[in-house]
């Protein structure tokens, strides 16, 4: 059982919004102690957004505890640069150069704590574009996947902070390397994860494509699709469903299961290449062979004959889904309102077990007094702190 791996390791997290603590949140998960850094006297502000950005606080503080300082006082910056001299590794998301201002870059951190990783998530690594101000919708623009997701000339944003949260994921990884590093060099270093970068990457693929083949590759909703069957279906009770049918095993299949005897015998589709250019009269014969059945029916005969298949799900229907509840994916997590609700955890097991959860999201400043006592203060000195402003405190 490995659900604790980073147990013994010390995290500072400055960050707010989803790509910082997402990173944050994945260190937190598999053991670390995040120790996360809210402004006095109201905490992170990514507590109080609506609209669509309601629920990024909930999802990535969990594992997590909160101190609130003010990093605006002497006293506020003490506590701060005391806690990053014990930690292992410090993360943040601010815009480059805000905490240079505050004498807590890299240089100075890194010289206060030679072992100390810094891992920095911006909107973009260092270059031209290092000082431009960027959000995930920004970066899908700029690289290609709003282009991709829409229609023809409809660029449109993925339907999650997808970006954020890749950025976000592989500054944990770069921390996780670093640390690596460090056993055996016993010193820590400045790592970065860009937002612009991560969009880079996942457009690697369609540049390939376009290299190999000469041919700017089409918007995914107008591409040349590879298989016989790649599609969306309705079914007889007014549902959808994606079915798909990509080799010639599962093309036999179809056609028995199907009563499909006159596409198996056609003996202008024995090969997938002849399946795909007839996809015109093959599919509304399929369509109509799968229209006579049920969500229910049809996801039962795929999953029996195993062919690649999907409900078309929306988010809210997760809460439900006997997978993700009966394998242990979902996590309870307190609401700011006090009520529960299950989450979706890390998408990995270890020891064969999901990770659980060690703390509940905190309000604002619950941990700041054991988090001073552990760095040595004592609770005349916390009190007079906290009479200050400098630190704020939930209980």
């Amino acid at each position: 059982m490995s659900a604790a791996a980073l147990a013994g390791l010390r995290v500072v997290e400055f960050a707010h919004m989803v790509m910082g603590p997402t990173a944050g949140l994945i260190l937190a998960d598999l053991g670390a102690d995040v120790v996360k850094i809210e402004p006095t006297p109201d905490g992170d502000n990514t507590r109080r957004l609506t609209g669509s950005g309601i629920g990024f606080f909930t999802m990535a503080s969990r594992n997590k505890r909160s101190v609130m300082l003010d990093l605006k006082s002497p006293e506020g910056l003490t506590v701060a640069r005391r806690l990053i001299g014990r930690a292992d590794v410090l993360t943040e998301n601010f815009r480059p150069g805000a905490l240079d201002k505050l004498g807590l870059g890299y240089a100075e951190c890194g010289a206060a704590n030679p072992r100390l990783i810094y891992c920095s998530l911006k909107g973009f690594l260092p270059g031209p574009y290092e000082h431009r101000t960027a959000l995930d919708e920004v970066v899908q623009m700029m690289g290609g996947l709003a282009y991709m997701t829409g229609p023809v000339g409809q660029p449109l944003r993925a339907g999650a902070s997808v970006i954020d949260i890749m950025g976000g994921t592989y500054g944990a990884l770069a921390v996780l390397a670093a640390l690596a590093e460090r056993e055996r060099t016993g010193l820590g270093q400045h790592v970065q994860s860009g937002l612009f970068e991560s969009v880079a990457m996942l457009m690697a693929q369609h540049m390939a494509q376009a290299a190999i083949t000469g041919t700017e590759p089409k918007p995914m909703s107008a591409r040349d699709v590879a298989w016989p069957v790649y599609d969306i279906f309705d079914t007889a009770d007014g549902r959808k469903i994606f079915i798909g049918v990509v080799t010639d095993t599962q093309w036999r299949v179809l056609c028995a299961e199907f009563g499909l005897a006159g596409l198996a015998n056609d003996p202008v589709l024995s090969t997938q290449a002849e399946r795909r250019a007839a996809r015109p009269r093959t599919l509304p014969v399929i369509a109509s062979a799968f229209a006579r059945l049920t969500e229910t029916e049809l996801i039962a005969r795929c999953e029996r004959l195993g062919l690649p298949f999907a409900p078309i799900a929306r988010p809210a229907d997760l809460f439900e889904d006997r997978h993700l509840r009966d394998s242990g994916g979902l996590v309870s997590v307190s609401l700011p309102d006090g009520r529960r609700v299950d989450l979706p955890g890390l998408p990995i097991s270890m020891g064969g077990e999901r990770l659980p959860l060690r703390r509940d999201v905190p309000a604002a400043g619950a941990d700041s007094r054991n988090v001073l006592a552990e760095l040595g203060y004592g609770e005349a000195e916390i009190d007079a702190l906290i009479g200050l402003g400098a630190v704020g405190a939930n209980g």
